[in-house]
């Protein structure tokens, strides 16, 4: 079984199919954390200091010392002086809290969370539930552990009930804490902008706090809720490394701390900057939850644990048997929706093998531009003269599937939802609102707002024909304030902000089951695994330059699955070898184009079928494929990985160059897991290759004079 208790040495153990999790109930009351790494037959380590405390300790417990134990959960003000897990205010004004050991129990199948997205779990999985209490407040607290065993996954959440008769304030709350022996780490972070999403950064941990973040509602451009934690001699192949996630999409505070005890801890959670909860009597509040992964063979492979987990227990079910490749319209026509030009574009898509033309923004209310109409979610009639559902029946006659663009939770104040109800906005009495790209937001913790974009939704497109939303959020949270909630509330408003987004995605997954949902925020800025329970692929970022989606592409892969990534070939202009390179950084992800195709030179349009039939021949292996990278683009002027099947039998290899070299290089690209006794044949030129030299590296030499050089191998073994 996954999860053991020992009643002679009090420990609980959690085994994964390749580690282990070592916890000990110490004095009856306290949690400590002994163990989490590597599986190893017989390991029995015991619960140990690396110095001693100064001050304070329990005089009658001396064993266990706050400001130096390796816990389990960590309580502010009780001596425990590192970052620490919660911290609740209580009817006295201070903010000292601590929770004793009372029980736990181990079941099957997992404590669902309420209106927030959590994994799957399946036959064999089970969870261990740690009650804690705390005598002052009367609060009690729930720590759960659900252990994905074949994904060599953990995830970690908990509740806290009020049942005293006084009402507390919860101010900082994690999902996770992780305490892991030694000082020699390095953090590895997913950091940028708009644009620039998702750059790989591996830095040092030193003494001290490090901290990534988001304080914008959202989780972010600028920081994703993924922390690698590795050795300093970690490479991509070997050595320890960690995985940390959160199952979220708004603020969050990743944090990681060496201190005097020669440990670093590790925390993920909703933080505190941004985030308060009033938990009245009787009340409970539950956090999101959080994931985490070990592997001793390299950052690789920790991507591999993570993609496995989200490809099996996050994402939806697939909706089609291919994901289909579609034309969106955007950079093509903007706001000025037509319908003549989009089905001149729908017959001319079918024509060239595109499966789905997307309608991008301007198709509602008096959207014209960007400063007016959001909120308004009726078609134009000016546009679609006999109505939106005759206009998608014209396009799917081609055939092609339909998609559509909403952005549900914005309003602009030219709109008559903010005309009749500008008191469902986020906003804070005697402040000015700022507006970005002319909107507001709406406040989706008021139950009346999520209710409104349901009716007006079920309306407007209840009885079309759409296979594909497109749901975008173009702007960060500001003047977090909300007219529904009191006072005493004002600090929740970004959580419940999420609350009643995840409320809205659900109705839609429900509502439209067979409708496909692509995530976007200004591109990439919500691109996490909240996101995509409910979401089968997200628009990676706004940038489609091939250089900077390389790099972007790069990052994305280190805690996601490449199937979550929605990859668009744009602006080829009139050069073939142009949009072959721009399809060949794109087919890291999921394919799509986003051009004019009305007036596209016939010799490039004449690639578009070809290229997509090329990626039908590698969309399984794309999708479900193991994952291996060779060559880092945010370190050098290259970006080289490969997808693996299960047996062996299919590996794609590829290699791009992202600017041209001085001087040409030979480099080695070593495909570890070809079989060493097969031979592969290269389906691209015929070329034949045995598993041991590929193993040792194929060779490539760099380009000093094609700006768009780049390389496949599709090896298929004979």
């Amino acid at each position: 079984m996954p999860i053991k208790f020992n009643k002679q040495n009090n420990k609980i153990t959690i085994t994964t199919k390749n580690t282990l999790y070592i916890m000990e109930i110490i004095g009856g009351r306290h949690l400590g954390h002994i163990y989490y790494g590597k599986k190893k037959r017989g390991f029995d380590p015991e619960f140990h200091y690396r110095c001693g405390s100064f001050t304070p300790y329990h005089e009658n417990l001396y064993q266990f010392q706050p400001d130096l134990a390796r816990t389990e959960y960590s309580y502010f003000g009780g001596g425990d002086y590192r970052c620490t897990s919660l911290k609740i205010k209580n009817a006295d004004g201070n903010s000292v809290t601590l929770f004793d050991y009372k029980k736990h129990r181990i079941f099957k199948g997992r404590a669902p969370i309420t209106r927030m997205p959590y994994a799957e779990v399946k036959d064999g999985d089970q969870t261990l539930e740690i009650t804690l209490w705390d005598s002052h407040t009367e609060c009690e607290l729930k720590l759960y552990y659900t252990v994905f065993y074949d994904c060599d996954v953990i995830s970690r959440y908990m509740k806290i009930t009020n049942k005293g008769k006084n009402a507390v304030d919860i101010e900082k709350c994690m999902s996770l804490q992780c305490d892991l022996l030694g000082r020699d780490y390095d953090i590895i972070s997913l950091h940028g902008a708009h644009c620039w999403e998702r750059m790989y950064s591996r830095n040092p941990v030193r003494l001290g706090g490090q901290t990534i973040y988001s304080r914008r509602g959202t989780s972010s451009h600028q920081f994703n809720p993924f922390m690698g934690i590795c050795r300093r001699t970690t490479t991509e192949e070997r050595g320890d490394c960690f995985g940390f996630n959160f199952v979220y999409s708004g603020n969050f505070l990743g944090e990681a701390e060496l201190g005097q005890e020669e440990g670093c801890r590790v925390q993920i959670g909703l933080g505190g900057d941004n985030f308060g909860w009033h938990l009245t009597p009787g009340e409970t509040f539950e956090s999101p939850e959080a994931v985490m992964t070990y592997t001793d063979k390299g950052i690789g492979q920790m991507s591999r644990n993570f993609h496995k987990f989200t490809r099996e227990r996050i994402l939806p079910e697939e909706i089609f048997e291919n994901r289909p490749v579609v034309l969106n319209t955007w950079e093509a026509v903007y706001f000025n929706i037509d319908e003549k030009i989009l089905l001149d574009f729908a017959e001319k898509s079918a024509k060239y093998g595109i499966d789905m033309l997307v309608m991008d923004d301007g198709w509602f209310g008096a959207r014209e531009h960007d400063r007016a109409g959001l909120g308004d979610w009726w078609e134009n009639p000016a546009k679609f003269k006999d109505g939106l559902k005759t206009f998608v029946e014209r396009v799917k006659k081609n055939p092609l599937k339909f998609g559509i663009w909403i952005e549900p939770e914005m309003v602009n104040p030219d709109s008559d939802l903010y005309r009749a109800h500008p008191e469902w906005t986020l906003r804070c009495p005697g402040r000015e609102n700022m507006l970005s790209r002319s909107q507001l937001v709406l406040d989706m913790s008021n139950p009346d707002v999520v209710e409104y974009l349901k009716e007006s939704f079920e309306k407007t497109l209840g009885d079309v024909p759409i296979d594909y939303i497109k749901w975008d959020m173009n702007r960060h949270l500001s003047e977090v304030g909300s007219d529904f909630l009191p006072p005493e509330r004002q600090k929740e408003v970004a959580h419940r902000y999420m609350l009643g987004t995840y409320d809205l995605y659900r109705w839609f997954r429900e509502r439209f089951p067979n409708v496909m949902i692509e995530n976007c925020s200004g591109g990439g800025g919500r691109y996490d695994l909240g996101m995509m329970k409910y979401s089968h692929q997200i628009w990676a970022s706004d940038n489609t330059n091939p250089e900077w989606r390389t790099k972007i592409q790069y990052g994305s892969t280190v805690p996601y699955p490449v199937s979550t990534m929605s990859c668009h070939v744009s602006h080829p202009g009139d050069s073939i070898k142009e949009i072959d390179y721009r399809y060949t950084v794109a087919i890291n992800g999921m394919l799509g184009y986003e051009m004019n195709i009305l007036h596209m030179d016939d010799k490039v349009l004449s690639r578009i079928p070809e290229q997509i039939a090329e990626y039908r021949r590698y969309e399984e292996l794309i999708k479900t494929g193991d994952y291996y990278r060779l060559l880092n683009p945010c370190e050098c002027n290259y970006c080289a990985y490969y997808f693996a099947d299960e047996a062996n039998d299919n590996i794609l290899l590829t290699f791009v160059q992202l600017t041209t070299d001085a001087k040409a290089k030979d480099i080695k690209l070593k495909v570890s897991r070809a079989d060493l006794g097969a031979t592969y044949v290269d389906k691209k030129t015929g070329e034949k290759y045995n598993g041991v030299d590929l193993r040792r590296g194929v060779v490539v030499t760099t380009n000093t004079s094609d700006e768009r050089f780049c390389r496949m191998w599709e090896l298929v073994k004979e």
